[in-house]
């Protein structure tokens, strides 16, 4: 069959991907991407279809789906995270996790959270113009993970730092930031067996101590170089969902009407705007069959979240930004095996952030306009200059 094709570097696809995979998906539930020195390169447009690929075991993720920074030697055995493996060590790495992350632990944690977000926003200047996501959206990340894993407050401010390099995206400043988590998490883990804590570090530590063929050393490192990566998604998704409420009236009046609405808003903006467009590529074991395309062993595919997400037969009126929507199917925190296992930690963090914000600065607005980097890989802005005056 006829298989589409969109260029991801074409400047109408980077500025608006919705419109440009809609224009495809009816055509084709899989289209061809066309990326300068790639070669094969596949996406799945529809939901259903894209719900069954990242389900299906044949899809295997592997170091050839991520870009491999530069790093020094010994860091080296610390880059391979649990995303990428696959089948039972996977499953093996992902239970030793999951339990720190469930919905009634994300929703535990919620108290530290607002303390924190409190904080980074007492430290906001509001007489000027403020980078929200320079001094809020970004630093908040890493502050609830070293909470999280117990950091001690004294290194946050280096952990800081790291944070805003991997938030920042690839790049020799991301490079160079890596030699010091991962010799700061060794510090970090050191610390809390000689002193054991309640936070995640100290449960992992206590299953190598007690367990070491389930989790070893270096494995507790690479987690917690994991944590700190992708961690950094809420970054984006608060920030972006700063822009979008401020663009929509209608809707951030009806959620400062009722807060109660901020989970579901936290779920429309992962479903209407996901900061990760695009899944990490997977490669089929074997010729597979999708959507009536046979995609050959070997040869990339990804899901396109954005196209997915807005696909008309599973979401009523997908284009429309609605916060009263009941949450549905969307895959903007992925599906499968490999289903993000912060996502009820990113929906609390998101979901207080933005209701301190919004209760805290009623006359919050944009002070210039809002731009996206040109990045068909992740959905992020530039900066979000806002004002801020405060209630009262």
């Amino acid at each position: 069959m006829d298989v589409p094709e969109i260029d991801l570097t074409d400047p109408a696809v980077l500025h608006d991907p919705y419109t440009a995979y809609a224009q495809v998906r009816e055509r084709s539930a899989v289209v061809r991407l066309l990326v300068p020195g790639f070669g094969p390169f596949w996406a799945v447009t529809r939901h259903e279809e894209a719900r069954a690929m990242l389900a299906d075991p044949r899809m295997r993720i592997n170091e050839s789906s991520f870009m491999r920074p530069d790093v020094p030697e010994h860091c080296l055995p610390y880059m391979r995270t649990m995303s990428e493996t696959n089948g039972a060590e996977h499953a093996r790495l992902r239970r030793l996790v999951a339990p720190a992350f469930t919905p009634r632990r994300a929703g535990e944690f919620g108290a530290r959270i607002e303390r924190i977000v409190e904080g980074l926003l007492d430290e906001l200047p509001e007489r000027e113009p403020v980078d929200l996501l320079e001094r809020f959206a970004k630093p908040l990340p890493i502050d609830v993970i070293c909470e999280l894993v117990g950091i001690p407050p004294a290194d946050r401010p280096r952990w800081r730092e790291y944070g805003a390099a991997i938030a920042a995206g690839h790049g020799e400043r991301f490079a160079r930031s890596i030699p010091g988590i991962i010799g700061d998490a060794r510090s970090a883990i050191a610390a809390v067996k000689a002193r054991p804590g309640d936070g995640l570090l100290s449960d992992l530590a206590r299953v190598v101590e007690e367990d070491g063929d389930r989790l070893s050393d270096d494995e507790l490192v690479t987690m917690v170089w994991l944590l700190v990566l992708a961690g950094q998604t809420p970054a984006n998704l608060i920030a972006n969902g700063v822009a979008i409420l401020l663009a929509h009236p209608d809707q951030l009046a009806a959620l400062r009407a009722d807060p109660a609405l901020l989970p579901r808003a936290v779920d429309e903006l992962a479903r209407w705007s996901p900061p990760q467009p695009m899944t990490v590529p997977r490669f089929p074991a074997e010729d597979v069959e999708i959507g009536g395309v046979t995609v050959p062993e070997g040869q990339p595919v990804t899901v396109s979240v954005a196209s997915a997400n807005r696909d008309p037969r599973v979401f009523d009126e997908p284009d429309r930004f609605d916060v009263t929507r009941e949450p549905g199917p969307h895959l903007g925190f992925g599906h499968g095996p490999h289903f993000c296992v912060g996502a009820s930690l990113a929906r609390v963090e998101t979901a207080v952030a933005l209701g301190a914000l919004l209760r805290r600065f009623p006359d919050l607005a944009l002070a210039e306009e809002a731009s996206y980097l040109p990045d068909p890989g992740t959905r992020r802005l530039a900066s979000l200059s806002v004002t801020l005056r405060p209630a009262g």
